[in-house]
Formats: C-alpha cells, structure tokens, sequence
C-alpha cells in the first residue's frame, strides 16, 4: 500500500533499529518529524545545538558499535554538526547524518540555506547520498547505514528535499544489509604466530576498531598465555584493565618519557584494532613514517588503511577479534616466558606513573587531586567522558579504567564533545554513572546540552576544571616562544558554573581547596542518582597538565 516517504524512512530507521534519534528541529524534514511520531520504537531526543545532537549520535554509534544517527536542517543546520561529522570521519565512529535540502524544484537557484552537499562534505565523510526519487530513499538509507558501518566505519550523509516527504510510494522498506567483515588468511596467522614466537620484546597496542562480545576477556586470555604487554591507545583506556600485570602503559598523546623510552626497545609492534594516527605514534616518531624502525604488523578491518602511512611488515585486512581467536587457537608458544621480564618492566613503569601522587599547588587546586578521587567512586560499568585539554591528561594518569566502562571522546581532539556525550551515556544506559570531564573552554560550547539531560530526566555528573585559560594553548605557546606573553590570546572570563548549574535545573557544587574534594565529590554521585550535577573545580593554571608545569 503506497505510503509518504516520511512514513517509508521512519519504518526504514526501525529496520535498522535505531531507537534514538538525534535533532534539532527544522523545518526543512517536519515531515519526517511528523511521522515519527507514530513510531513508538523511536525516541526523537531534542537537543540545543546541532553540534551536541551530532556529537550525542557519535557518543550512540560507538556504544552500541552501529551507526548513530542525527538529523539537521539544511544550512547553517548542518554547519554546526560539521564537527562532530569531522570527529567520526577521523575517529572511524559509525554516523548516517540525515540533513534536510530546499525543494527539488528550487536546485541551483540559491534558495534559503541551499548548499551543494556532494561538494561541501567530500572530505568529511565516507559518502553522500542524495535522495531526490521517492522509490529510492529507503534503499538510500540502507546503503548509508551499510557504507558507514562497513571496512573503516566513519560518517555518512543523506540528503533529503523539503518537498519528499510528502511524495507517495509502495517502494518496500529495505532490510538491513549483513555485515561483511574480511578475514586473516591461514598463512597470515601462521607468519605472524612466527613473528610473535621469535620476538622478545613485543609490544600490543589495542585501538578502536577492537570490539565484540567478550573481546577483553579474549585479549587477557591472549596477553596471559602468550605473555605479551597491551597497551590501549589514544581515547581507548577502557579496552584492557589498567590493574592487569600485562598492561604496559597507555599509548596517549605524549607518552611520558619513561615509558616511551622503554616501548622504543620493542623488537615487533603489533597495531590491533588501532588506525595508527600521528597522535598514536608520538607524530609518526614511534613507528616511524613511512618506514617504520622495527617490524609492524596491522590489523585493521580495511584493507585501504592498512599500508596508507606506514609500511607493514604484515598486513592483515579483518577483524581484530578473529585474529585473537586464532592465535588463542594455536598451541602457545614453548618459550613465552622469554618475555615476562619484559612485560614485567613496561608495567612496572606505568605502575609508578599512575601512583596517586601530586604536587599542591598555590593558584588553585591540582586537578589530579580530584581526578583521583573521582576514581574512586567509579561503578565497574560507568561511562567516563572528556572534552579536549590538557585537563584530560590528569584523567588518563591518576584513573585507572577497565573492560566493563566506556570510556567516549573526541580522538580527533574536538572541543565540546564531553558535555553532549555523557548525555548521550545516560540516555543509552539509564542508571548508570556518566560522568564527563570538560575544560572551562568545552564547557560554553555545548555545555547547554544540561538542559536536554533536564528534559529527558537523565543525570550525567559533569566535571568542569576550571583554570581561566585555554590551557592546551597556552601550553604550546610557552613550549614554541618561550619567555613570550601569551595571556592575551588565552585567557577567559568565566561565569560562577555551579550558578549556572543552578539555573537549568542541576545541582551547583564548588571546589576551591584540596580540603573540598573529597566530601564534594562523594555529594555529586549521590545527588546524580535523582539530578544532573555540575562541580566546578577552580583549578591552578600553573599546574598545565598531568605531566607539565608552567616555566613561569
């Protein structure tokens, strides 16, 4: 029976089982609005800023390891989700952003807020499917969710005319496409049991791409029979227990020396599940680019990325899981315990970097103080979220995470994420602990997203360190021109936050002394059991980072 398109992309999206739907409100897809609301299987989550809907569907996508979906008007709509789109494109996060265009008949004319999206979206996103014929748009849904779930999962955008919805077709819903998921060759495996079984010095590094049912409990059994160090990288702490003997440091943004020094004596690097960034490999120093310095292999589900910027030694274009399986298969190696001073030794050194220790500081209170205390607190199955700063270093040093907890941010390093992603957290995962780490400067970009948190009775603890400057920034100049005056280009001018908690409806707590921590902090997780809370840190800005302290 013919049906308006409106209804036919609603009835598609349940297909997929999307049961959240992420918006702004605009007039260009009221049609598609209209018909979901017949569709009880879909929540349609109204946010303030296209920016935190998009960053809320990319939070979605990697939680549930499918594609997260946002819609935005046309225009300037879709330019405030340009960054999240940017964020998925880069973090390899499965997105279908389905954006509203003018009426079919007003193309090329410039009509109100008309843009060429095929052009605008070319480097953002894996593909742009504009639906301009009734009959096609639920297999252009298909193919979007399909595109962006698939190989190296990132962004996919759909282009939907005003005046479609309207149209009238007995087009059928089009099922979901299977997943395809490529495989290791046996002779992939065998080389790379060869490779493992001469190595001394291995060193695991564990990304994004490393997903599945049981997956960590796999990598331990792995890392425990065939001794070998895991090191999570960049954004991914959560993959394997911080506490386990065979974890050998975080693989972040500017490893400390110590570490790194140590990973550098590593005679086979193996990425599994990692795209292998600039961030991940210390600015393509560790391995180095294009030739790497010692043997690489790259597990990765794409073929196309595997050889892109470093040339492999093995290259192995499947699913990271499968290849754990196999090995797990094959006999462990006889001498495996060749490695154990090794693995013993990287953990030995990430140990002592975590240890609970930090200098007060005079401006203010050292965040690592109250990242510490905040571990404490944290449920084995809490979803941790952080905006981009330095503030963040303090939560990958003093937290230890583990398999069970979520860890959501921005690995491209976008401003505005922490705040819209914990919303997105407790919007997936009703009663459970979300709690987001953000700088005073991600905080006045979607920190309005409290109000949707209000709206939809969710209550995410955000934690707002508050140093009165764009630290990250300030850092770099003082690194690149030192003795050079840079406040003026970094500092801020911020409202009381606990007030402006208040007035959407949360609960306002203040730190300004290391004497508060503790009992403010144990306050915060109780209230967040029936409100959102927001605790303002006043935090020193001579204490930069977890690992820098300002020259002067």
């Amino acid at each position: 029976m013919p049906r308006n398109v409106a209804r036919l992309l609603a009835e598609s999206l349940a297909a997929h089982d999307i049961d959240i739907l992420y918006c702004v409100p605009g007039e260009s897809y009221l049609g598609l609005t209209d018909a979901l609301n017949d569709m009880n299987r879909i929540k349609l989550v109204v946010c303030r800023h296209e920016a935190g809907a998009a960053f809320m569907a990319v939070a979605d996508g990697r939680m549930r390891d499918r594609a997260g979906v946002c819609v935005v008007s046309r225009g300037p709509g879709l330019a405030n989700a340009m960054v999240a789109i940017h964020t998925a494109y880069h973090d390899a996060t499965p997105l279908v952003m389905l954006i509203g265009q003018v009426e079919r008949r007003d193309f090329g004319r410039l009509a109100l807020q008309e843009q060429n999206y095929s052009r605008l979206l070319s480097d953002v996103t894996k593909s742009v499917i504009e639906v301009n014929e009734p009959e096609t748009a639920s297999e252009a849904l298909a193919r979007a969710f399909h595109i962006a779930e698939s190989g190296t999962p990132g962004p996919v955008a759909v282009i939907l005319p005003e005046d479609i919805f309207a149209e009238l077709t007995d087009a059928p819903t089009d099922a979901p496409r299977p997943r395809a998921y490529g495989g290791a060759r046996p002779e992939d495996i065998e080389e790379l049991g060869r490779m493992l079984n001469r190595a001394e010095r291995p060193l695991i590094l564990v990304g994004g791409a490393l997903v599945g049912d049981n997956v960590s409990a796999e990598l331990a059994q792995l890392a425990e029979r065939w001794v070998l160090p895991i090191s999570p990288t960049h954004r991914r702490p959560h993959l394997f227990a911080s506490d386990h003997p065979n974890y050998a440091g975080y693989m972040g943004i500017r490893v400390p020396k110590a570490l790194l020094d140590e990973m550098k004596r590593a005679d086979l690097l193996i990425s599994l599940g990692e795209r292998m960034t600039d961030s991940v490999s210390q600015a393509y120093s560790f391995p180095t680019a294009p030739q790497p310095q010692l043997p690489l292999v790259h597990v990765w589900p794409d073929a196309n990325e595997i050889g892109r910027v470093f040339r492999p030694d093995l290259g192995i274009a499947g699913d990271p899981q499968a290849v754990i399986r196999a090995l797990l298969a094959r006999p462990i190696p006889s001498d495996a315990e060749k490695r154990r001073g090794w693995v013993e030794t990287l953990h030995r050194i990430h140990t002592d970097l975590m240890a609970p220790v930090y200098e007060p500081m005079e401006d203010g209170v050292n965040f690592a103080a109250v990242a510490i205390e905040i571990g404490k607190h944290l449920a084995p199955d809490a979803a941790i979220t952080s905006d981009a700063g330095n503030f963040s270093s303090f939560v990958h040093r003093y937290i230890g995470f583990r398999p069970g907890q979520i860890f959501l941010s921005s690995v491209v390093g976008a401003m505005g994420a922490g705040v819209p992603m914990a919303v997105a957290a407790a919007l997936r995962r009703p009663n459970k602990q979300a709690i987001a780490f953000v700088g005073d400067g991600g905080a006045l970009m979607t920190g309005n997203e409290i109000a949707t948190a209000r709206a939809y009775g969710v209550n995410p603890i955000i934690v707002i360190s508050d140093n009165k400057m764009y630290g990250t920034i300030g850092m770099h100049h003082e690194m690149r021109y030192p003795g050079r005056p840079y406040a003026n280009a970094t500092s801020l001018t911020n409202p009381n936050f606990a007030a402006w908690a208040e007035a959407f409806g949360a609960r306002g707590l203040t730190i300004t002394t290391e004497a508060d921590i503790a009992a403010t902090i144990a306050d915060a997780f109780e209230t967040a059991k029936t409100r959102p809370v927001v605790i303002h840190v006043h935090s020193s800005a001579t204490q930069m980072s977890a690992w820098r302290k300002r020259n002067s």
